[in-house]
């Protein structure tokens, strides 16, 4: 069964998403936790989100992702912006225990000429801070594209990140297609190779979601420019044989394309009419 599903609005409460999902064939879906350009969150309805967790119990969900707000940057150079991303990112994994045995996704970051490696440093730094033992929800550090000063768009930065947190049963990734076909790593003519690339450098055991979106942009552009599955340089056929690899089976697989609810739920039917 390939669980799959796509970034639905919070405005509406956790429970309406659900039932969003399920009527586009969906049995997952991706959320920001604010504003994704920041900001104080929306009080959270805890009667609302018991709701949705015995709807998704009931119709057999898989984890749902939460994405934190693009402005997190826990290794800029300004001391306000890493507080504001300590401050978010506390705040997210205290109110995502309402959502237990969930995933919290974020972009480790934009080292902003610092270097590669201060960023990663910045980086585990604030989670050797902020992650709990006892926590329940498993964050996501994203693949990506390595467009201006990011870090993560190697999967040597990511393993580094992991080695130099002291509580990493708590981490995982979740590998953007479009941001690795954009850095560099040729899903459409090597997928075998870059999932054992993958698994010797970050070990498969850590891959635990997937956002699915072909590429405007060619291999290798540090560009991120996402496109409706079949309309970008990745392309159908390849994405299909993405989502029946075995590295990824069973896997939540989030669509972040262009799309609006009907376009989403095309691709939904797509990409399950031809899963194996």
């Amino acid at each position: 069964m390939l669980n799959i599903g796509c970034h639905l609005s919070v405005s509406k409460g956790f429970s309406n998403m659900g039932k969003v999902a399920s009527s586009i064939g969906a049995d997952t879906f991706q959320f920001f936790t604010r504003n994704p350009q920041g900001g104080k969150a929306k009080d959270l309805d805890e009667k609302d989100i018991a709701a949705y967790n015995e709807y998704a119990a009931i119709n057999n969900f898989a984890p749902i992702v939460a994405h934190a707000p693009y402005t997190l940057n826990p290794c800029s150079d300004n001391p306000q912006t890493r507080d504001f991303a300590e401050m978010v990112f506390t705040d997210d994994l205290k109110r995502m225990e309402l959502l237990p045995h969930n995933y919290y996704n974020f972009h480790p970051g934009s080292h902003v000429g610092q270097g590669v490696d201060k960023g990663i440093v910045m980086i585990s730094a604030l989670l050797n801070r902020i992650l709990k033992s006892e926590q329940s929800t498993v964050v996501l550090l994203e693949t990506m594209s390595g467009k201006g000063s990011e870090v993560g768009s190697r999967f040597e930065e990511l393993a580094e990140i992991i080695a130099n947190t002291n509580l990493n049963k708590k981490l995982g990734v979740c590998l953007d297609t479009c941001h690795i076909f954009a850095a560099g790593y040729d899903i459409v003519n090597n997928l075998d190779g870059v999932f054992t690339e993958f698994d010797r450098i970050i070990g498969l055991n850590r891959l635990k979601a997937i956002h699915l979106n072909d590429s405007l942009m060619p291999l290798g552009s540090h560009k991120d420019r996402h496109a409706k599955i079949g309309e970008g340089l990745i392309g159908k056929e390849a994405l299909i044989r993405f989502a029946n690899h075995q590295a990824v089976k069973n896997l939540p697989f989030i669509l972040e394309t262009p799309n609006e609810l009907d376009g989403y739920a095309a691709e939904i039917k797509l990409m399950k009419e031809n899963y194996k």
